[in-house]
C-alpha cells in the first residue's frame, strides 16, 4: 500500500485503486483516546479481511459521524451519487414501499471510502446481492438493561450457545463494542425476513424459560429485566454493527469476534482501535470459517409453532413497521387503554373469560407509571437533563431503583436520538411528580410523526 499528500487530504493506493482521505488530522476521538479520521482508516485497514466477512457482497447502511464519534450521526441508505466506478449498488425495497440503491463493498478499498465518509460503525443488511429475499444471518443481539453485569451478559450468551446446538445451529460470539455481546447464526438462505425473525423470537422465549431471572424477550423496556434478547434485529430493514466495527464510546471500543472458550473470561474494555490490531495479527480471525456452517431454520420454527399452539402469539414489531397478522396491540403497557375499557369486554361473558383462561390467552398487562425527562439528539445534553429533573425532585429520585431509568436510543428516519424516560413504580402515588415538558425536549422525528398523523387521519 502507497500513500501520497495532497493538500489537506491522504491518498491511498490499495490494491491498485485510489482512495482519498479527506481532513485526515481531524479528531474523531478526543474525550478518552486520542484517534484522528487517517487513525480510523488505518485501523480498518489492519483489520481489513476481518471486517469484509461481516460486510462483504452485502447491501450496507451508510451510518455518518461526519463530525466524530462524539457528534451525532446520521443514517444514509442511499450510495451516494458521486462514488467511484468501482463501487457497485444494489436496490432494496423496505416495508414502508420505498426503495433505496445501497452500496455493496467489495474489498479494502470500498472499506475504506465509507469509513472517509464518517462510517465509524458498519451497519450491513443480513442478506447477500444475489438474494435479497432471503437472509443468510440470524442475528441475536444481548441488550443488558441499567445495573446489569457482564457476568449476567455472558450467562446468558452461554444459554445462547446450548439452545443453539440443541436445534443444530452454531453460535458465533462477539463483543457488541459496548455493553452487551452479539451472538451470529449462519443460515440456510431459504427463509423470508419474517420467517427469520419468527427462529429468533422462539429462540429468545426459549431462553427467557432456560433463566428466567437473568433474560428477557420482552419487547416493552417497563416490562424487561436482566438481558433482553431482541428478536427484531431480524426484522426487514433493521441492522447491527458487524464485526470488528468501532464504537462511539470514549475509548474507541471494538465489536471483536470470540471464540468460545474466550467468552466466559473476557472483558469487552480490553478490544479497542489499539488493541484489535495486533489481536488480529496474532490470532486471526474466530470467526474465519462461518460461511462454511450454515444450518437450518426448522427446528426453531418449530418451537415457534408449538409457542403459537399454547396461546403464545407474535410479540410487537418496530413502530415504524406496518400491523402484522396475529401481532397483538402494539402500545407500551404505559400507553394501554384504561381497565375499564377491558373489564368490559372481559366481563361480556364468564365463558368466554374461563375459554380464554384455558387456552393460555396472556393477562392484561399493568399500566407503568412512566414520564419522559429528556429528549435530545445529543445524549450528554439529554443526561444533563435527567440529573436537572432528580434535582428538582430529590426525594422522588432516591426512591427510583436503576433500572427505573429508561436511557432509549432513538432511531428515526434518517438519525438517532435519546429519550430518557423515569419510571415511578417505586414512588407512592401521592408523591409521584406530573409530565412535564421534558429539558430539553428537541425529538428530531416530532415533525415527520405529526405529518404521517395528518395525513392517515385524511
Amino acid at each position: 500500500m502507497g500513500k501520497e499528500k495532497e493538500e489537506t487530504a491522504e491518498v491511498l493506493s490499495i490494491e491498485g485503486r485510489e482512495v482519498r482521505v479527506t481532513h485526515p488530522d481531524k479528531l474523531y476521538f478526543s474525550r478518552q483516546t486520542k484517534l484522528t479520521k487517517f487513525d480510523i482508516v488505518r485501523y480498518y485497514l489492519a483489520v481489513a479481511p476481518g471486517a469484509l466477512s461481516g460486510i462483504q457482497d452485502r447491501p450496507i447502511v451508510l451510518k455518518r459521524f461526519v463530525n466524530g464519534a462524539e457528534a451525532e450521526a446520521f443514517y444514509q441508505k442511499r450510495a451516494p451519487t458521486e462514488r467511484p466506478s468501482w463501487l457497485r449498488t444494489t436496490t432494496l425495497s423496505f416495508p414502508s414501499g420505498r426503495t433505496a440503491e445501497e452500496l455493496v463493498i467489495d474489498d479494502a478499498a470500498g472499506l475504506a471510502w465509507i469509513v472517509n465518509l464518517g462510517c465509524i460503525e458498519l451497519h450491513p443488511h443480513p442478506v447477500r446481492s444475489a438474494d435479497l429475499d432471503h437472509p443468510d444471518e440470524l442475528r441475536i443481539d444481548l441488550d443488558p438493561g441499567p445495573g446489569v453485569s457482564w457476568s449476567d451478559v455472558i450467562r446468558v450468551a452461554l444459554e445462547v450457545k446450548a439452545s443453539l446446538k440443541e436445534v443444530g445451529l452454531t453460535g458465533w460470539p462477539k463483543t457488541s463494542g459496548s455493553r452487551g455481546m452479539h451472538v451470529n447464526v449462519r443460515i440456510e438462505p431459504r427463509w423470508t425476513f419474517s420467517e427469520v425473525r419468527r427462529a429468533a423470537l422462539a429462540l429468545s422465549r426459549a431462553i427467557e424459560r432456560r433463566v428466567p431471572t437473568l433474560a428477557s424477550s420482552k419487547w416493552w423496556k417497563e416490562e424487561r429485566h436482566g438481558v433482553f434478547l431482541d428478536y427484531n434485529q431480524n426484522a426487514k430493514d433493521r441492522t447491527t454493527c458487524s464485526a470488528y466495527s468501532v464504537r462511539p464510546l470514549p475509548d474507541a471500543r471494538v465489536s471483536t469476534p470470540l471464540h468460545w472458550e474466550e467468552v466466559p473470561d473476557c472483558d469487552p474494555a480490553e478490544f479497542t482501535v489499539l488493541t484489535v490490531p495486533k489481536r488480529f495479527v496474532e490470532h486471526g480471525n474466530p470467526h474465519a470459517a462461518m460461511d462454511a456452517a450454515a444450518g437450518s431454520l426448522e427446528k426453531l420454527l418449530e418451537l415457534a409453532a408449538q409457542d403459537e399452539a399454547a396461546g403464545i402469539g407474535d410479540a410487537p414489531w418496530p413502530p415504524h413497521f406496518r400491523k402484522m397478522e396475529g401481532e397483538a396491540p402494539r402500545v407500551a403497557p404505559s400507553r394501554a387503554k384504561s381497565s375499564r375499557a377491558k373489564s368490559a369486554v372481559a366481563g361480556a361473558s364468564s365463558s368466554t373469560s374461563s375459554s380464554r383462561a384455558k387456552s393460555g390467552a396472556k393477562k392484561s398487562r399493568t399500566k407503568m407509571p412512566l414520564i419522559v425527562v429528556a429528549n435530545s439528539p445529543d445524549k450528554d445534553a439529554a443526561l444533563a437533563g435527567l440529573e436537572r429533573w432528580k434535582s428538582k425532585h430529590a426525594e422522588v429520585a432516591k426512591l427510583l431503583a436503576v433500572d427505573d431509568v429508561l436511557v432509549d436510543s432513538m432511531r428515526g428516519r434518517s438519525s438517532t436520538w435519546t429519550r430518557i424516560r423515569v419510571n415511578l413504580r417505586h414512588v407512592p402515588e401521592e408523591l409521584r411528580p406530573p409530565q412535564e415538558t421534558p429539558d430539553p425536549d428537541d425529538d428530531p422525528t416530532r415533525e415527520w410523526r405529526a405529518v404521517r398523523r395528518t395525513r392517515k387521519e385524511v
